[in-house]
């Protein structure tokens, strides 16, 4: 299913200047004008992020508005308003995790099985390697997924995934290369 973000009604004609004064009271940090629209540039990007952490739209859609709310709140601790995005990376990754946290308790409690996923015969060549691929990528660490996702969907430096996961660079590659070689081989292996 595809993940549709609501599309704002007007867009204002500039950020305003951060470093000009204070506005909403907020006399240092991340305004609401610039969390509005840094909201609209790249609520998509966040979405995806958290779709390739998660499983399903809503669910990945509650974690992206959350991310938002709670940056919202503590946009005064936000003193750099360039690192906006970056808060509200990590925040994507760690609501999903939570909501992971979660569903794993859930499972663990629920007694009865979960329904099949839909049959070969029900989608397209390209669902099949998507489903593949989504399949190879739960059976990695968990470390070594986050640093696949963050480095190859987010598009982000070894340097930045390094921050936003809070590891060291050397982690980053060293989980990087694993994931990848893992990936190879349980994309090779017969179905």
């Amino acid at each position: 299913m595809p993940v549709i973000a609501p599309v704002p009604a007007a867009r204002p004609a500039r950020i305003p200047n951060q470093r000009d004064g204070a506005e909403d009271g907020v006399a240092a940090g991340t305004t609401v004008d610039h969390l509005t629209e840094t909201y609209r540039a790249h609520y998509r990007s966040l979405l995806g992020l958290a779709a390739l952490l998660l499983d399903d739209t809503a669910s990945c859609e509650d974690v992206v508005q959350e991310a938002f709310i709670r940056v919202h709140s503590a946009r005064k601790r936000v003193r750099d308003p360039e690192k906006t995005l970056a808060y509200l990376r990590q925040t994507v990754v760690n609501l999903s995790r939570s909501a992971l946290r979660r569903r794993i308790l859930g499972l663990k409690l629920l007694s009865k099985p979960m329904p099949d996923m839909a049959s070969a015969e029900e989608g397209a060549y390209d669902q099949l390697e998507r489903d593949s691929l989504i399949k190879a990528m739960k059976g990695l660490q968990r470390r070594q997924r986050e640093v696949l996702v963050l480095r190859y969907f987010a598009d982000m430096t070894e340097a930045q995934v390094a921050e936003t996961l809070g590891i060291s660079l050397g982690s980053v590659k060293a989980y990087g290369s694993r994931g990848i070689a893992a990936l190879r081989v349980a994309m090779e292996a017969p179905v």
